[in-house]
């Protein structure tokens, strides 16, 4: 008898990547040129300041992914060779460990130890970093493609913003790049939802709220600067 549930935990890395990126990349740059516009500069340095925002937040997104992840790796293989070590040195002890988590879990003693004592023949180090670390192949850690999933999705979301300059004068500008950004925003937060099994409207309203929140801060911030300097 087959069994096949369609579960999203595989999802869990790449998901939070990318939508980061994406949502980092619409927020930011739309942001940047809203705060520019807003301090009255030229179109030509509106657009320019949006392009060096792309750049500049690409690198960093893919930098600071790989690095944070990375050190999530780090802190993952130094817990599975601690854990290989104590396996090593006093099995009997681990033996009795994995036994106490079954139990905790709802099975009876001889039950448990029987479980316990079947994964550890049949990888021991897989038993213990899943059930007492935490530790899963489908969530654990992978730095380089966490990079490129935000560097890519940080790219396609910060060009949205960037092409309703391109598309508007600089008389529009402001309204323009804001509800692109706002509406692709929504879409974002809906799809991420969606692609996650949550809610969707949920999604798009909590992503649009704090986009826009960000947005009129930046424009506020760009106008005060426009008068004073």
């Amino acid at each position: 008898m087959s069994h096949n549930e369609a579960h999203r935990s595989h999802r869990i890395a790449w998901l939070r990547a990318a939508v980061l990126g994406a949502n980092d990349g619409i927020v930011s740059t739309a942001s940047l040129v809203i705060g520019v516009a807003a301090a009255q500069a030229a179109h030509a340095d509106i657009l320019l300041a949006g392009i060096a925002g792309l750049v500049a937040g690409t690198m960093s997104m893919a930098a600071g992914e790989y690095v944070s992840v990375s050190s999530q790796s780090d802190t993952e293989k130094a817990e599975l060779e601690l854990e290989l070590r104590h396996l090593k040195d006093n099995p009997e002890y681990e033996m009795d460990e994995l036994t106490e988590i079954y139990i905790e879990r709802g099975l009876d003693v001889d039950l448990a130890y029987q479980v316990a004592k079947q994964l550890t023949e049949h990888d021991a180090l897989a038993a213990h970093a899943r059930d007492e670390l935490g530790i899963f192949e489908q969530v654990s850690a992978r730095p380089i493609q966490a990079a490129l999933y935000s560097a890519v999705s940080f790219s396609a979301g910060a060009a949205l913003p960037l092409l309703a300059v391109f598309l508007v004068s600089e008389e529009n500008l402001i309204m323009w790049v804001a509800s692109m950004s706002l509406l692709f925003l929504a879409v974002l937060g809906g799809l991420a939802a969606r692609a996650g099994g949550a809610s969707i409207g949920v999604g798009a309203i909590r992503v649009t709220f704090w986009g826009a929140l960000a947005m009129a801060l930046t424009a506020a911030v760009g106008d005060w600067l426009g008068v004073v300097m």
